[in-house]
Formats: C-alpha cells, sequence, structure tokens
C-alpha cells in the first residue's frame, strides 16, 4: 500500500517542490499551517510527516510538542533553511527523528524519507513480535501459576489427610487469611508492610503453614486425646520442619516471594506476642507478620471446629477468647481488625 505524507510548510514554493519530488513514489498531503495538520489528522494519521519550523502563529517545534503530547507515534523530519546546532539538539530532545535542509534536492529527500519510513516499518514490527512474544510469557506464566497453585493445594492437601482431626482447616485459613488481610488494608493496618506484599501470592503462600506436620508421626497426630509432654514436644517442631522443608524448595527455584511468604507462615505461626511461644520465643512486631495473622486465624478456626477430645465454640464463644488473648497471645491491632470482621469469618464456617 502507497505510504502517504504530510508535507507542512507556509510558503506555497516549498510545497509545490515536495509534491513534485514525492509524488512518484507517495501520496502527498500538502498544508500550508500547523492548525491545518493537526484538523487532518483527526480524519487521517500519515506514514510520515514533513514538518517547516519556521511558521507563523505555531512553529514546528510548538507543532511537534503537541503532536507528541496526544502521543500522536508518527515519525516527524523538520524541513528548515537555518543550520545551527543548538536548533537541531532541540528538534532532537523533542522527537524529531531527522532535519532536511531547504532547499532540499530531490534525490535527498527521497532518500531521507524512504530510510525512516523503513526504520518505523522495522520498529513497528519487532514491537508487535514483542508484544505478541510478551502476551506468550504471559499465558505460559499464568499456566505455570496454575501448576505451581495445583501443586501448593495438592501438597498441602496431602499434608492435610493425614490429620483426621483438621479436615477443611487449610481452605478455611487460607479464606480468613484473606478476610484479615483485606480488613487491615482497608484500615490502613501495618500500611507499609501490607503494602508490599502481592495479595495472591501472600494469601496462597498460607496453605503451606502447617506443612511440617509432614513430619510428625501418624500416632501423635492422629491421637484422639490430650497429647503428652513428650509428644506435644515432638508436635511442637511442625515449624521447624515447615521451615526446613521450604528452605529446601527455595533452594531449587527462584521464587523468593512465594516461598518467603511460605516460610514465615510456617516457621512463626505459634509465636505469641507475649513471646512466650515457640520456637524462637519472639515477641511483639519482632514475629513476622505472617505469624501473627496466621496466629489469630488459626487458633480461631482451632476453637470453632470439632475435635475428638472437644465440642466446637461457638463463633461469638471464640471471637471473646482471642480478645480476652489481645496483647498477650495475639498482635492487638490484628485482634481488633479481626473482631471488626468478625461476623465473615463466621460466615465461612457455615
Amino acid at each position: 500500500m502507497q505510504k502517504t505524507i504530510f508535507v507542512v510548510d507556509d510558503n506555497d514554493t516549498n510545497l509545490a517542490a515536495a509534491r513534485e519530488a514525492l509524488k512518484s513514489n507517495y501520496r502527498i498531503m500538502t498544508m500550508p499551517s500547523a492548525f491545518k495538520m493537526f484538523a487532518m489528522l483527526e480524519k487521517f494519521t500519515p506514514d510520515l510527516i514533513l514538518l517547516d519550523i519556521e511558521m507563523p502563529e505555531m512553529d514546528g517545534f510548538d507543532a511537534l510538542r503537541s503532536l507528541k503530547e496526544s502521543k500522536a507515534d508518527i515519525p516527524v523530519v523538520f524541513l528548515t533553511s537555518i543550520s545551527d546546532a543548538q536548533i537541531e539538539a532541540r528538534g532532537f530532545q523533542l522527537g524529531v527523528v531527522d532535519f532536511v535542509t531547504k532547499p532540499f534536492s530531490a534525490p535527498v529527500l527521497i532518500n531521507r524519507i524512504k530510510t525512516h519510513l523503513e526504520i518505523d516499518e522495522l520498529i513497528r514490527e519487532r514491537t508487535a513480535q514483542l508484544q505478541q512474544k510478551t502476551a506468550q510469557l504471559q499465558q505460559k506464566t499464568g499456566q505455570l501459576q496454575n501448576l505451581q497453585n495445583a501443586i501448593i493445594f495438592g501438597f498441602a492437601d496431602l499434608v492435610e489427610s493425614r490429620d483426621e482431626n483438621t479436615g477443611g482447616h487449610i481452605e478455611r485459613t487460607s479464606i480468613y487469611i484473606q478476610i484479615l488481610l483485606d480488613a487491615m488494608i482497608e484500615r490502613g493496618i501495618y500500611a507499609n508492610d501490607t503494602a508490599q506484599q502481592n495479595r495472591e501470592l501472600f494469601i496462597s503462600s498460607a496453605r503451606l503453614h502447617d506443612v511440617g506436620k509432614i513430619a510428625i508421626s501418624d500416632v501423635i497426630l492422629n491421637k484422639p486425646g490430650k497429647l503428652t509432654d513428650d509428644e506435644f514436644r515432638i508436635m511442637k517442631t511442625h515449624t521447624v520442619e515447615g521451615e526446613r522443608a521450604i528452605e529446601q524448595i527455595a533452594s531449587r527455584t527462584d521464587d523468593d516471594e512465594f516461598l518467603k511468604n511460605a516460610r514465615l507462615f510456617a516457621g512463626y505461626h505459634h509465636e505469641r506476642w507475649d513471646g512466650r511461644g515457640y520456637h524462637r520465643g519472639l515477641a511483639g512486631e519482632e514475629i513476622p507478620l505472617q505469624g501473627r495473622l496466621m496466629a489469630v486465624v488459626d487458633v480461631y478456626d482451632a476453637l470453632v471446629s470439632e475435635r475428638p477430645y472437644k465440642k466446637p465454640f461457638a463463633p461469638e464463644e471464640a471471637v471473646q477468647i482471642i480478645m480476652d488473648s489481645a496483647g498477650a497471645q495475639f498482635d492487638p491491632l490484628i485482634a481488633e481488625a479481626f473482631y471488626e470482621v468478625r461476623g465473615l469469618f463466621e460466615a465461612v464456617g457455615r
């Protein structure tokens, strides 16, 4: 298809000379002012613009600036009778692709235009190819993310299937984490910490908080009654084992953010605000946010769930127990956010 060129110059002789030089190779549209050019641009987009610098009302620099501000992706070649380094520097800074000095010779003008049209076409082709590859990469990334999620869910479900006492715990706590995280973001609680998180990765990684139970004996994991002191000591190692398992995975992959979150959920969800938790005995904000969040939702789910050794607490009783422990077992600010969305927690368990 024949390329279209706008020639914009307030001098009729220059317009006629440009038309004569280019008419055999291109479709030429001439305009006596930048205002006429912008009016024509509303109806038609050329492949290149030859633009005079020295024009009344709106000169070439102002016209070029307006073109760039309008995001018009059209190569512009300045026509000028002035040879000046400062003018050239200003033009290139604004985005002009070349200068052609008047009076111009037809062969020079044709070759300059041919070169820039070929460059522009090459750029557009490469951009289209890049966009296509980017779309393909995004599709593959999405497929890999789906595969990762499937593996994570399968791994988490495998762990949970060994524990006969906690059916649905992983799914419910993931939903609770989502509710609680959204409540904190809405209220600006720990805004700096939450702003740094990829929400989807953060919530998904919470599913691995109990992955360390894979290392706990079935005898202990499924004991119907209260654990002995020795058994409880072994059970508590699931936080250490969870960290170790995730670190082994991390050593074989580049997915740092997801696994970093998962490791913190696994290793710190039994720490207490007052420093009396396990396995590090951290206190207050020394405990990573992931651990402080999971501490609340993990205990809530345990309270409202039936176990062989206990009946479920009513949701309002579970809420009261957590609020009574705010500032001791639980982060008081997170407990406050939990209290404000307690109805959403109750709805999950119905």
